[in-house]
């Protein structure tokens, strides 16, 4: 069997894909959300929410709505925390460690630093990306950034990376990141409402053929992409 076809469906069982770049991971019982986004509003209740920036597509009041209460903790960035409609909000910033209520997590700097994208994500807005610790492995979600140079100093188990250009990585920047951070498996996000079903399926199938630990994740609710 080719390997992008055996890959293209991968499901891991502490993980979940809920599409773009919202996940919801389980840690010891409890159900951590990242960036949730357009997701069904019959879900599993948040313990944590964990949010990178305030973009509307990583950042929803509603779909916090959908799965907080006022018992979730809300990790955001400082300048965001008025948007956060519900839960108990904690700031962050990035390079910090974090130790709240049994979730640990170090908070990684997100950014664009390619010229013609710079003012999507401003070093100085100071938004993150989170490495947690996720029953034993490591999981890295970078956020809306470029490939810079933090990501060097990363060792994950997973690592988690944007690739729909245009506010982001493009493919062949995030396969450069890829081949910079140590990771055991890499896996791209953020690119399928940007470059559509065509788009995605060259871009995944791009990022297979140049990265040996690459795998494609299976997004909730949607059909399986044929080759």
């Amino acid at each position: 069997m080719r390997r992008d076809i055996l890959l293209i469906y991968m499901k891991l069982d502490f993980l979940r894909w809920l599409g773009h770049a919202s996940f919801i991971l389980t840690l010891n019982g409890k159900n951590v959300y990242i960036d949730p986004f357009n997701i069904e509003s019959a879900r599993e209740h948040a313990d944590f929410i964990l949010i990178t920036h305030p973009h509307m597509d990583h950042l929803s009041p509603d779909d916090i709505k959908k799965v907080a209460s006022s018992n979730t903790v809300v990790f955001v960035p400082k300048d965001s925390i008025d948007k956060v409609p519900v839960g108990k909000v904690i700031p962050v910033e990035p390079n910090k460690h974090y130790s709240v209520d049994g979730i640990e997590f170090d908070t990684v700097p997100a950014y664009n630093h390619v010229e013609n994208r710079v003012h999507f994500h401003p070093k100085e807005s100071g938004w993150v990306g989170y490495i947690l610790d996720i029953n034993g492995t490591k999981v890295y979600h970078a956020g809306d950034t470029d490939f810079i140079n933090e990501m060097k100093k990363i060792v994950t188990g997973l690592a988690l990376l944007p690739m729909g250009g245009t506010y982001v990585m493009n493919v062949d920047e995030m396969i450069e990141a890829s081949h910079s951070i140590k990771a055991e498996k890499v896996a791209p996000m953020h690119y399928r409402r940007l470059l559509g079903k065509e788009g995605s399926a060259a871009a995944e199938k791009k990022f297979l053929e140049n990265v040996k630990n690459g795998i494609i994740l299976k997004e909730e609710g949607e059909p399986k992409y044929s080759f």
